[in-house]
């Protein structure tokens, strides 16, 4: 997570975007039609896309039944009292955001001073690209904008914390991620239940 600016361009921009953004449940609805039909989100209907959004489909669907919110945590989520919109940006093939979205969501259902949208990076290529991550496109994005005068009051992802340090030290010693490294990412994500995730979003209450 990081402290950003207001987008002073963008604010009005942004108030349109979360009018069209999509609920939890209305991208999830998306991506289980796309599963069943074989497709995917985006201008690229690759294969690979096509199944990864099947793989998705199943990952979230996973993950809403068994993600587990402490009562600590919950009661600290309960007691936010700021107003803001979680905009996340993504595609229904992001491996990624697979499990960080449910979390997410779990907090918009515990506190409705949370409101979560969800917006395609196809669809809106503009607020993607005033939020790169090292110049680069990466997704899951969640923006953090206070409803009353949009303003942008933070940022998180592409990954949660440990796993982008975790991508961080492989990229150093091997040059990219590779296939074998996404591998056993979505390893440490299914063995990590969604805490590390879940420790911090619980820092963008800090936001408001």
């Amino acid at each position: 997570m990081k402290q950003l600016p207001i987008v002073n361009v963008l604010q009005k921009e942004l108030k349109e975007v979360i009018r069209e953004a999509m609920t939890y449940d209305e991208f999830r609805e998306l991506v289980a039609d796309l599963a069943k039909e074989h497709g995917t989100t985006g201008p690229e209907q690759s294969e690979a896309y096509k199944n990864y959004t099947e793989l998705n489909h199943r990952r979230m669907k996973r993950w809403d039944k068994t993600l587990k919110v402490s009562d600590a945590y919950r009661s600290k989520i309960e007691d936010y009292n700021g107003k803001v919109v979680w905009l996340v940006i993504t595609e229904s093939w992001c491996g990624d955001a697979a499990p960080s979205l449910p979390v997410m969501n779990k907090f918009a259902q515990i506190n409705n001073n949370i409101e979560l949208r969800i917006i395609l990076r196809s669809e809106y290529p503009q607020v993607m690209d005033a939020f790169l991550t090292d110049g680069k496109r990466s997704i899951p994005k969640l923006i953090v904008i206070n409803t009353e005068e949009f303003e942008v009051l933070g940022s998180w992802g592409p990954l949660p914390s440990q796993a982008s340090l975790m991508a961080g030290e492989y990229k150093k010693k091997h040059g990219s991620l590779t296939a074998a490294f996404k591998e056993d990412l979505q390893q440490w994500f299914n063995a990590d239940k969604g805490s590390n995730t879940l420790e911090d979003l619980m820092q963008l209450l800090t936001l408001k």
